[in-house]
């Protein structure tokens, strides 16, 4: 095995000098979009010019425009968004922190017992003639890196959560100067989040395997055995982060939806929709904290796939630093690729008019994705040795570095792919989404049929995406190759983290502006924003569904290994019964999280409609709506309705190990991985199309756009009936069943040790 150019000092220096680059570039942004000052100023006298100068007249100076009231209006609405939301996700969190406790104490009691809890040093795993750590030590450590994995997890949510709702008054205020600056502003924020996220995750993995290497010494494969934990307590608290955040996000917005637009004929976000404030807070603890915490997860998941991987690999058994930590590297460079990419959106490109939005945040996609394929290669040749073998089942299998440079690059490149097909199925600027929208000609029976389709049909290409990404990087270096080609897809996650992040910055920013009362031009700028946000957002949900499939595979891979099964038969009964219980479990998710949504959304359109009928002078604007009630419902409903579906993904591993064995946990894992993510793509993209779809009527922006409109009209309400459907879809289950596929594969990799011991009761009893 030959040397890597990078010194292990290098590399030593290299990752936490990325990380701190990254937290620091995220302040700079943060203290740029700050600027902009949310309380009553005298008119700028446009002392500081230039490109995103903060102190440009206004480009209208309209009536009543820069007046006072409509910023004092807009800091007033940013603070009840800022406090609904803060106070729900430190609701939701005592309740994830008890769970935290109670399963970190299952895994130290289930991990310590495969030895019966002995302090001796064991037979290694994979190494029977070497000693090695105890059984007792990695239930610990696990326990440890559980803990900080669930607490990052929740950070990151809630630090994306406290930005997005510091930035949208700002975005708002900003629109009054030009669709430019109000875009600089949400995208600046959307990157404070990406890059805070980004740099904490490779961070604190970093100093965790620092930390632990001090008592492990020698005992890498034992020392990221551990760290699995890691990734566990990542996907965990972003389960119930996004379950919660959904099932409160969707039914506000149902709720307004149905009963306002539907019903009362006001436009979205009217203020006298009682249900409008739990609407915008709810964008930002679905769509923000829960989408940060779930791409933690991934994140944190395919890094301990791949060390977990490494560590009875070459790399580990003849410790190969600087080649061990090949993954974090390239997540390392990621960063770096990311703030160059930033920079083309916020400096030297200015965006002059609406038509611009849309190409710009693709353009952050391409070149991020042209730059990280340079940034692999040059990894890969300084960080890995020119030749190294991988563990394969059982067995070693030769790899070149080129061919491990394919297997990441291959991952990157097919995250391109998932994200423009996706924004192909659900943008409205393409023939899906207007065929969809001109089906609404005849109600909303035809939009239902033609959106089912559409998002069925968005299928195809993300699969055959995946299955040749798995089948290059698994014929090149096995299972790690796949972990690898995860991090591909995730390396460029802080520049699809800030892009994703605009998306509800500007919707948010949309809703400040009809609720202040501001004038039409600037409504139609923050649309304009918010439809290019949408497609962002279902493009990040592609990123997710896709990488989610590969962390799984990759995890399933390493779960495999550990529990020493030497293949995964599909025609023993024992694992078909597994595959085929395993397909039905996101069906059985699905349905829990849609029913939430919708017996949540049942009360909401209740106290909406009660509102409506009881308060006098609600609908002449003379008297205000009661907000709190109807954030009380959304917050109760969803603090109620996230324990079921989050009981069924954590505890199903867990009993189908203990009673049906390793085995059958296998056919489980890989039959909710088959099924999961066909549904999880069809359904955001339904979602995605049914919103867009809408969104184009509304619009009114090309002839055929207008034949449909204006708002009102038979196709519009149509159209707000598919998108009404389509909510809970793309916000709820969608995004939630690729956070299924990986915390069950995750989670069994963790008790891989306990279930390969003393699982398989039932058989054993049978037997």
């Amino acid at each position: 095995m030959g040397v890597t150019i990078l010194p292990d000092l290098g590399t030593e220096i290299l990752i936490p000098v990325c990380a701190v680059i990254g937290i620091a570039f995220s302040l700079l942004q943060w203290a740029i979009v700050s600027k902009v000052k949310v309380s009553p100023t005298p008119a700028n006298t446009g002392t500081v010019g230039g490109k995103n100068g903060y102190s440009d007249y206004l480009i209208e100076e309209e009536e009543g425009l820069n007046d006072h009231n409509v910023v004092l209006k807009c800091a007033e609405i940013q603070n009840a968004i800022s406090e609904g939301a803060t106070s729900f996700l430190f609701t939701e969190y005592q309740y994830v922190g008890v769970f935290m406790v109670v399963f970190a104490i299952l895994i130290f009691v289930f991990l310590g017992s495969v030895e019966g809890f002995s302090t001796k040093s064991q037979p290694c795993t994979f190494d029977p003639f070497k000693m090695c750590k105890p059984a007792l030590a990695t239930a610990a450590f696990s326990t440890v890196s559980f803990v900080l994995g669930a607490i990052t997890s929740v950070v990151s949510g809630f630090l994306g959560m406290k930005i997005a709702t510091y930035a949208n008054a700002r975005t708002t205020l900003e629109a009054r100067k030009g669709v430019g600056k109000a875009f600089i502003v949400a995208f600046r924020s959307g990157a404070v989040m990406g890059f805070l996220l980004a740099a904490n995750g490779l961070l604190v993995l970093y100093i965790i395997i620092n930390l632990f290497k001090l008592y492990y010494g020698d005992d890498w494969a034992g020392l990221f055995e551990s760290i699995t934990g890691y990734g566990l307590g990542g996907s965990s608290m972003a389960l119930f982060g996004r379950v919660g955040g959904g099932i409160y996000t969707k039914a506000a917005d149902v709720g307004a939806d149905l009963v306002g637009k539907v019903e009362r004929n006001i436009p979205e976000d009217d203020p006298r929709n009682p249900a409008v404030i739990a609407d915008n807070v709810g964008d930002n603890v679905g769509d923000i904290a829960g989408m940060g915490s779930d791409l933690f997860g991934s994140y944190a998941e395919s890094s301990c796939a791949a060390l977990v991987v490494a560590s009875i690999s070459s790399f580990g058994i003849n410790h190969e630093f600087t080649a061990m930590l090949y993954p974090l590297i390239i997540s390392s460079v990621g960063i770096i690729v990311c703030l160059i990419t930033t920079l083309f959106a916020t400096d030297f490109f200015e965006i002059k008019a609406v038509k611009d939005i849309e190409p710009s945040l693709k353009r952050q996609l391409i070149i991020s994705t042209v730059l990280m394929t340079i940034g692999i290669a040059i990894v890969s040749w300084v960080a890995l040795p020119s030749s190294f073998t991988i563990f394969n089942f059982g067995t070693q299998k030769v790899v070149k570095n080129w061919q491990l440079f394919l297997c990441v690059a291959v991952g990157l490149w097919a995250g391109l792919i998932i994200g423009f097909v996706t924004e192909y199925y659900t943008s409205n600027a393409y023939s899906p989404v207007q065929d969809v929208a001109d089906s609404c000609r005849t109600g909303a029976a035809t939009n239902v049929i033609f959106g089912l389709a559409l998002g069925y049909k968005s299928v195809i290409i993300p699969i055959f995406a995946i299955a040749i990404s798995i089948f290059v990087s698994f014929t090149f270096a096995a299972m790690y190759g796949v972990a690898v080609a995860a991090l591909g897809m995730l390396s460029t996650i802080a520049t699809g983290l800030a892009i994703d992040a605009y998306g509800p910055i500007s919707d948010n920013a949309g809703g400040i502006a009809e609720m202040a009362g501001m004038s039409h031009r600037i409504r139609e700028r923050t649309d304009a924003l918010d439809a290019a946000g949408n497609t962002t957002a279902a493009i990040g949900k592609g990123f997710a569904i896709g990488s989610a499939a590969l962390v799984s595979l990759a995890l399933f891979g390493a779960f495999v290994s550990r529990a020493a099964i030497v293949t995964v038969d599909v025609l023993t009964p024992k694992v078909f019964i597994g595959l085929i219980v395993g397909a039905m479990l996101p069906y059985w998710f699905s349905a829990m999280t849609m029913k939430s949504v919708g017996s949540a959304a049942l009360k909401m359109v209740e106290e909406v409609r009660r509102q409506f009928n009881t308060i006098p002078g609600l609908m002449e604007g003379t008297a205000k709506p009661d907000y709190a009630t109807c954030v009380k419902i959304s917050t109760d409903a969803s603090i109620k309705e996230m324990i079921p579906p989050g009981a069924l993904v954590m505890l199903t591993p867990l009993i189908v190990g203990i009673f049906f064995g390793v085995e059958t946990l296998s056919g489980v894992l890989a039959g909710a991985l088959v099924s999961g993510v066909q549904i999880a793509i069809s359904a955001s993209n339904t979602g995605g199309a049914w919103d867009n779809a809408k969104k184009y009527i509304e619009a009114g922006a090309s002839e055929h756009a207008i034949s449909l409109g204006p708002k009102g009209s038979d196709p519009h309400k149509a159209a707000v009936i598919g998108d009404t459907i389509g909510d809970p879809l793309k916000d709820t289950s969608g995004p939630s069943l690729n956070i299924l596929i990986k915390l069950m594969a995750v989670e069994s990799l963790v008790f891989a040790p306990f279930f390969a011991t003393h699982g398989g009761l039932l058989f054993k009893i049978w037997n």
